[in-house]
């Protein structure tokens, strides 16, 4: 806690929850906000066109994504008992005809999902819920689990540089009141060790040579480049969620060839802080280009803009919205 900030959004869809008067396990009204819209279908798409009414809950959440960097999230659900990890739509690139849609960092959100579900009990048999589907270690894709449009997952992944999965809490959809230090007990162990996981990988900032800190630059593994290239913020931060090993770090300042560095994670990071490096260019920050005045990806299907942008859709080899609650973490 002492080396972790800890963003908490109660609940994205206050008028849903409010209009739950009896909690049962079954969908109801409470899906949807005051105007009867599922806001974890109302999010822009990497995929396709989401030609729905933008409502003010999802540009309340996207514009608060803009002003903190998100490294890690997750979101809280109920119908079902498992982790879901990204992405939620696909197209061929990202392996939609095999009936899953993998991100560049899949093997990190495996992990992830593994991580939460593994210290669940209850997750983790992954057959706990009647008349539902069985997710083996209590995990799954979400496009392998069913496709979806304008989720919020997905959003946060390609457009907000956080990595994040949604937590599928209860076979019940509205469980009851008397029944929460049940799923407390279930969750406490998860949570934390999720929490944790935001430590894992590289970070730390770009600078000019007279020390200033440089925004904008793009910062990615080589080989694992996003649709959408993660940058510094106006601190000259970047950070890079990676499991341990040996990566080849791409930094390009606009208007200039790119930076290559290898580095090695090591297999535990220490004071949970991740692998720290800082990258000096020998640039003046006010004459040059860097300062770009909007370097944000535009809110459009950027997977069917790019088509022979390929994911990588090879096997990991880990063998392992409305939602009630959502947390963030830098």
């Amino acid at each position: 806690m002492n080396s972790t900030r800890i963003h908490i959004m109660p609940s994205m869809n206050p008028d849903g929850f409010e209009a739950v008067k009896k909690p049962d396990c079954f969908y109801n009204s409470g899906r949807g906000n005051y105007n009867e819209y599922d806001l974890n279908r109302n999010f822009p798409d990497a995929f396709e066109h989401n030609n729905v009414s933008r409502q003010p809950e999802t540009l309340a959440v996207m514009k608060w994504l803009k002003t903190e960097t998100f490294v890690l999230s997750a979101n809280l659900h109920g119908g079902a008992l498992v982790a879901s990890y990204p992405f939620d739509n696909g197209v061929q690139a990202t392996g939609a005809l095999l009936s899953r849609s993998l991100t560049p960092d899949d093997d990190v959100f495996q992990h992830l999902a593994h991580t939460y579900a593994s210290r669940n009990p209850n997750m983790m048999k992954g057959d706990q819920c009647k008349n539902k589907m069985n997710f083996p270690n209590g995990i799954t894709n979400g496009y392998a689990w069913y496709p979806l449009q304008g989720g919020m997952q997905d959003f946060n992944y390609i457009w907000a540089q956080c990595f994040e999965i949604t937590l599928e809490l209860s076979c019940c959809k509205y469980p009851r009141e008397e029944k929460l230090p049940y799923f407390w007990n279930d969750n406490k162990a998860s949570l934390i060790e999720y929490i944790k996981q935001v430590h894992l990988g590289i970070k730390g900032q770009v600078f000019d040579q007279s020390g200033n800190p440089l925004p904008n630059v793009i910062v990615e593994v080589q080989d694992r480049k996003h649709i959408c290239p993660y940058r510094t913020n106006k601190f000259g931060e970047y950070y890079l969620l990676l499991l341990p090993g040996s990566y080849v770090i791409n930094v390009t300042v606009p208007g200039h060839d790119p930076h290559l560095t290898k580095i090695v994670i090591p297999e535990k990071s220490q004071n949970f802080s991740a692998f720290k490096k800082d990258f000096i260019f020998p640039l003046r920050r006010q004459s040059d280009s860097v300062l770009v005045s909007n370097p944000s990806c535009p809110l459009v299907p950027l997977y069917r803009a790019m088509p022979s942008y390929s994911a990588a859709t090879k096997p990991s080899l880990f063998l392992f919205l409305v939602p009630l609650l959502h947390m963030f973490f830098k």
